[in-house]
């Protein structure tokens, strides 16, 4: 929204306004709370302030010298205005507390070890894990800059600045992070641990990676809540029809059923979802994984070893002699894994994985690319899933508003419908000021049948084969998205910002 759209007599909701962390970053707390003001956008050198007293000018020019912005002042409630500062400053306000207490960091590695374990950078990095669990953040992104370090949380997919950190406190907080993690603090090269911890009553588990970057080492922390382990296929939003489809290709004896799209889009958690719905007491399943994400009763699970041999492929074939009805392999990535799948789900095994492919079509190239041959494929295969994330509008704070000209021209092409307005999130405490709470699958289920099977051994193209499959029932993700637009469940945008349409 532009700035100059703002009526500087017109109050502000705080409790629906989507603030900027950027912005957010341009005030201190001290004037923030002195001033009783809070900032509210950026955009073309202006600064966006809701205020208490509009007519403040001491506090206006002290804002603009800070800034270094022109600053537009709006009225907002005064209480309304303490409680953002109080959501909106308090964690970073104390993380900067306790680094403010840290003695400078010495290279000399007996005197690191005892630096990085005084109190203040534990308690610094405790209260940032505390706010990305209570963020519902997926991962922490701890990131050095030319002047700062900034931390980042990842939620519901996207990326949120959450703090600006003083650039002397990188070496003590990775450094902390390798000590918890199991790694060796004194080397710089790339290196990957976990850690288990219990926040805010939830027991946690982080896969941890570092690397150097010119301007010092970074740390990428995914957080792996143990509860979504016990997650059931109805709750991660399927339609009831695909869900009703997926849940009876489950029940085959034997084949391959693959779980497709790119890197974050759910497919380990359908994955696991899939192996809680079925029998484990009459069948023995067995997985491997790379990590292994989350741990079942009831179910051997093996971690991929390279170093001592143990890939997909070997751990497959070593699975067959374990008299297993069920194996799940994390991912098929080259073409022995495909080639020992295949083998399985031929032999007798229902084998459930995932591959990176844009759609459900295009994973019958992405299995030719490997090596499978057109007959093994049309063989074996069950079904193919694809799917992605999109966020959930916040239910706190949604409103009939209208959409962006591209996204409503593409809901009506797909739907038919000229529709302008949709239920779009403005913005509340609840969905930390971003108009969603949550995610949600789009997806496409293409079930295998005589003419699929008969157009792959013809090795028709990935679009004639994307045809037949939608001449026989199935919808596609794009369609999927676009009438959960239009129940309110996501928008348009989020749909479109999500799946590139392929025709």
């Amino acid at each position: 929204m532009a700035l100059n759209n703002f009526q500087s007599r017109e109050y502000v909701d705080l409790n629906t306004y989507a603030m900027q962390p950027e912005a957010l970053h341009l005030i201190p707390v001290s004037i923030a709370t002195r001033h009783l003001v809070i900032p509210l956008a950026i955009e073309e050198g202006t600064l966006l302030v809701a205020m208490a007293d509009i007519n403040n000018i001491q506090a206006i020019q002290e804002i603009a010298a800070v800034s270094k912005k022109r600053v537009v002042p709006v009225p907002a409630e005064p209480t309304q205005i303490r409680q953002a500062i109080d959501y909106n400053y308090k964690s970073y306000d104390e993380v900067e507390k306790q680094l403010s207490k840290m003695a400078p960091v010495r290279i000399v590695e007996e005197e690191f070890t005892q630096d990085i374990s005084d109190a203040p950078v534990v308690r610094a990095l405790d209260m940032i894990m505390n706010e990305a669990v209570k963020a519902r953040a997926s991962d922490i992104h701890v990131e050095p800059q030319v002047n700062r370090l900034r931390v980042r949380f990842r939620i519901d997919g996207v990326l949120h600045e959450t703090m600006s950190l003083p650039l002397s406190a990188q070496a003590a907080l990775i450094s902390r992070i390798k000590i918890m993690a199991r790694m060796n603090i004194a080397d710089s090269r790339p290196q990957d641990g976990q850690l288990s911890l219990r926040v805010r009553n939830q027991d946690i588990d982080m896969r941890v990676a570092t690397i150097n970057t010119i301007y010092g080492e970074m740390g990428t922390l995914r957080i792996l809540d143990k509860s979504l382990a016990a997650r059931n296929l109805p709750e991660l939003g399927f339609s009831s029809d695909t869900l009703e489809q997926y849940q009876r290709m489950l029940k085959s004896p034997q084949g391959m059923i693959l779980i497709c799209g790119p890197t974050g889009s759910g497919k380990t958690t359908t994955l696991y979802a899939s192996i809680n719905s079925l029998d484990r007491q009459e069948r023995k399943i067995i997985t491997i994984e790379d990590p292994v994400e989350y741990r079942f009763t009831d179910i051997d699970q093996t971690q991929v070893n390279p170093k001592a041999g143990l890939t997909f492929a070997s751990g497959v074939r070593s699975f067959m002699r374990h008299d297993p009805d069920v194996i799940m392999i994390g991912e098929v990535r080259d073409a022995d894994t495909v080639s020992i799948a295949t083998q399985a789900a031929l032999t007798g095994q229902l084998v459930l994985s995932s591959v990176h492919a844009s759609d459900a079509a295009g994973s019958i190239s992405r299995l030719l690319d490997l090596g499978t041959s057109p007959y093994m494929i049309s063989s074996t295969l069950v079904c193919v899933v694809a799917q992605r994330m999109v966020r959930r509008v916040c239910p706190h704070c949604r409103q009939l508003t209208e959409e962006t000209p591209e996204a409503s021209l593409a809901f009506s092409n797909e739907t038919g419908e000229e529709k302008k307005e949709f239920y779009i999130g403005k913005g509340c405490n609840a969905c930390g000021q971003t108009g969603f709470l949550g995610r949600t699958v789009i997806s496409e289920i293409m079930v295998m049948s005589h003419n699929l099977r008969s157009a792959i051994l013809k090795g028709r193209s990935t679009d004639e084969i994307r045809d037949i499959a939608i001449k026989t029932g199935m919808v596609t993700m794009w369609r999927d998205g676009m009438f959960k637009a239009k129940d309110g469940i996501t928008t348009p945008s989020e749909v479109l910002r999500n799946i590139m349409f392929t025709g």
